[in-house]
This record gives C-alpha cells, structure tokens and sequence, in this order.
C-alpha cells in the first residue's frame, strides 16, 4: 500500500492517482479513502520508473501490498508483460479489478489474500519485477522479502523494489540481495535491490 499525493477535495472524499507515462499516460485512477492507504507520490513514483526503464517492457510484475494499484498500473502502461496484484481488503480487491477492466487490462491479476500468507506458498510463477510497499512500521516488509527469496517467487536478477519508513534496519534482507539504488525522502527510505543469484 502506498501516502500521499492523492489529490482530495474533502477529507473522507476520494482521492485519485496519475498514471504519469506510457499508454494511459494522463489516466487519473480513482482511489478510495481507505486507513493506511497511502498511494506512492509522483516523484517517488517518477524516481522508481527511472530506475526501471530498460527493464519493464515484457517484464512480470508482482505487486505485494497492491493497495491503490498506483505502481502495477504504471508498470502496465508502460508495457509489462505481466501484472500481479495482491490486495488483503475484499473492498480494495474489487475495485483493482474494476480498473482494470476500464483499462482493458487483461494482462492482471487481482489476487484477494493476505500477501505474506500467499506467498508462503510455493511460487506458481516467477517475477523479474516485485514491488514491496506495504504499511509503514507492521513488520511486513523484512518478512515479505525474505519470502520471496525462500519459496522462489524471483526469476534470476529479479529487481526489487522495497519502500519502507526510513528506520527500519535492513540487516535481514537476503543475502544474495545487491542494493542498487536508494533515496531517502521526509520519514520514507525507497531502495531497488537486485537478486545476484
């Protein structure tokens, strides 16, 4: 799940995303004010894609902790291959799956689950992009990527991209994990690792 730049008239009114590139660029996404949604904020969303663009064209994307949907579908409309999106709320869920279908994106997924429990299991498919955003300060984050690497879920150099509150220690991140990126922003720290093998 991703805070900030929403746009909102009124608190308790929804708020929207940009889509800021590629086939929907200048798409505005509805997203709903949901406690602890916060969508990832265009310059950090800018940054990120950046950091990505020789490797999203054709990739398979998994988004953790979907929420607002904001980072799948900039991946999607900048032609990824492939996107999943794990979203806990049933409510959430639902409405990820109805944007899509305004999108006409069938190249998604809309996986209704707990993220950690769902990636407990054994890896149905690889990714060569991850996307781990989820609540800030929950003790999701270190478990999510440690998962990830144990059940197989990351294809080989698989790119993850981790946004977390700037405090938290990085010391059991995989140890196969390269970090190749990272920036710091207010309370945020957003870092791009890379599976080495």
């Amino acid at each position: 799940m991703k805070q900030a730049k929403t746009a909102k008239s009124k608190v308790g009114q929804p708020g929207f995303v940009r889509i800021i590139s590629g086939q929907w660029r200048g798409r505005r996404l509805p997203v709903a004010d949901v406690t602890g949604l916060r969508p990832t904020t265009d310059r950090v969303k800018e940054t990120l894609f950046n950091w990505l663009m020789h490797d999203i064209t054709a990739s398979m994307v998994l988004d953790c902790f979907s929420g607002s949907g904001a980072l799948a579908f900039e991946a999607l409309s900048r032609y990824a291959a492939f996107a999943t999106l794990i979203e806990k709320d049933s409510a959430q869920a639902k409405r990820l799956q109805g944007l899509l279908a305004s999108l006409n994106a069938s190249q998604a997924e809309v996986i209704n689950n707990d993220c950690l429990r769902f990636l407990t299991q054994p890896a149905s498919r690889q990714y060569q992009i991850v996307l781990v955003d989820p609540p800030f300060r929950q003790n999701l984050a270190i478990p999510c990527c440690q998962l990830l690497q144990q059940q197989g879920w990351l294809s080989a150099n698989a790119l993850i991209y981790l946004e977390t509150e700037k405090e938290l220690s990085m010391t059991d991140i995989p140890a196969n994990w390269q970090l190749l990126k990272e920036k710091i922003a207010g309370q945020l720290a957003y870092r791009l690792w890379v599976k080495t093998s």
